[in-house]
């Protein structure tokens, strides 16, 4: 019997391997089809008639349906189930590209965005799919290859956007184009093996702040449309039975009645707010922002502090961005030499990225600033990877989407504040808004430095009781 860790084990190995490479897939694509039009909107919008007052109001409308509906559509996804949810995301904003395709005024545009604002969640219910399907020591691993995939995607769509936008009505082929790979993602999900998998019950049950181990060799839960449902025989403690009781998820239907589904929504919620997570979250706030803050003012403050092209700045960007995108396959690598001690990788992910923020904010030379962008990239994926791994150690995978949800509605809260600090803070100088970042950044090891061992010794409490119960 193993009172540690129970890994993650399909009935068909192969089967689970092919379910993660579709995921990959779908992120892929999702981004890729994504990158094609944003480049564009803003383009477009002024070709419409809007004057640059109403184009930053109509461009700010997805970001702000994005803060509000993340938290709710990810813990949606936790109530009714990934299939469904991923399908009507997917098949949503779908019909949001669709009919960006077909705008030619500025109300059909802004009608265009509500459906992709409120619903372009696909790549959070991934994540929180991913987190079902495998276990807390393989949960790294997995996680940075699909931030890997969709970065790839990222960095490709603005090529092809950019090629087709080329030609009469390219914008309209882009968005159109966006809209067929969405329903393409939407019929790969729809295809997926389901109902055919199963998983022993890993150690990343738990409702707060540490893993529980499993008790029982026969403990496992089958994944029915992405909910858990245990089966736990043979329970070692009465309290354990409560505990795993209080995680047996009923498979929902989207027939059911909709205020059941918004009340179990509404309770999902209320347990995350109610939780004592506010330091994760608020260490994801300030290095959102920080990081926001470095890229923001870029290209202008290469053009003012070294006389940098465009055109170069361009390829700095893009050097930067590959490398991002390649590091998630490092994430693994990485988390296995730190043994998994995700606080501890999280902590020094945070120093070096303030650090190399700062660097660049002094940087004497573009040849530094090279530098600090190539160790940037790998910073920030390894420190974002981290964050939402610690979210989902401390919040409990029974919450995953919910949780997913919540961080991305925290890092919208970034891009709304980054662009004014940025703005006020570069009135003092072109190194103002990354200045910023590195007091920002400074703010969160502090942070971490004080809550971290509080995390730690809930751990060992945790496990002194469990070693007593048993």
């Amino acid at each position: 019997m193993n009172n540690q860790k129970c890994s993650a084990l399909f009935q068909k190995p192969r089967r689970r391997t092919r379910i993660i490479q579709c995921i990959y897939v779908v992120g892929f694509m999702d981004l890729f089809g994504v990158s094609m039009i944003i480049p564009l909107l803003s383009h477009h919008v002024k070709a419409l008639g809007a004057n640059p007052t109403v184009a930053g109001i109509v461009g700010s409308t997805y970001g702000i349906l994005q803060l509000f509906s993340s938290t709710v559509v990810g813990s949606w996804s936790d109530v009714v189930g990934r299939q469904y949810s991923l399908l009507a995301c997917l098949l949503l904003s779908a019909l949001g590209y669709g009919l960006l395709g077909m705008s030619t005024n500025i109300a059909l545009f802004v009608l265009a965005r509500i459906p992709v604002g409120l619903f372009k969640h696909s790549l959070s219910i991934c994540r929180a799919l991913l987190s079902d399907l495998v276990s807390e020591s393989e949960r790294p691993l997995v996680m940075g290859h699909f931030n890997a995939a969709s970065s790839v995607g990222f960095i490709l769509g603005p090529v092809v956007g950019g090629y087709l936008t080329e030609h009469e009505g390219g914008f309209y082929t882009s968005s159109f184009t966006c809209a067929a790979i969405f329903l393409i993602n939407a019929g790969l999900v729809w295809m997926l093996p389901w109902s055919e998998t199963l998983v022993h019950c890993n150690d990343t049950d738990s409702s707060n702040n540490t893993s529980k181990p499993c008790h029982d060799n026969h403990c496992n839960k089958s994944v029915q449309n992405g909910l858990y449902e245990s089966n736990c025989s043979e329970p070692s403690s009465r309290a354990l039975q409560n505990h795993y009781a209080g995680l047996r998820w009923r498979e929902w239907s989207l027939l059911q009645p909709a205020w059941r589904q918004l009340s179990s929504v509404g309770s999902k919620i209320h347990m995350v707010a109610s939780s004592d997570m506010w330091d994760i979250f608020l260490v994801r706030l300030l290095m959102a922002i920080a990081i926001m803050l470095y890229y923001s003012n870029f290209s202008l403050a290469m053009e003012e502090r070294f006389s940098l092209k465009p055109k170069m700045t361009g390829y700095l960007i893009s050097y930067s961005s590959t490398l991002g995108a390649l590091a998630g396959f490092l994430v693994g690598p990485v988390t296995q030499l730190y043994r998994n001690n995700m606080p501890a990788l999280l902590l020094h992910s945070t120093v070096l990225t303030c650090l190399l923020i700062f660097l660049y904010a002094a940087a004497p030379s573009v040849w530094q600033v090279l530098l600090t962008s190539t160790f940037f990239a790998i910073s920030t994926t390894i420190g974002r990877t981290c964050v939402t791994d610690l979210e989902l150690q401390r919040g409990g995978v029974q919450a995953s989407g919910t949780l997913i949800g919540a961080g991305q509605s925290v890092t919208a809260v970034g891009r709304v504040l980054a662009p004014l600090l940025s703005g006020l803070a570069q009135e003092f100088s072109p190194c103002g808004p990354p200045s910023l970042g590195v007091v920002l950044a400074l703010a969160a090891v502090g942070l971490l430095l004080i809550r971290i061992p509080k995390w730690d010794r809930r751990g060992m409490t945790k496990s002194a009781k469990l070693r007593v119960t048993k």
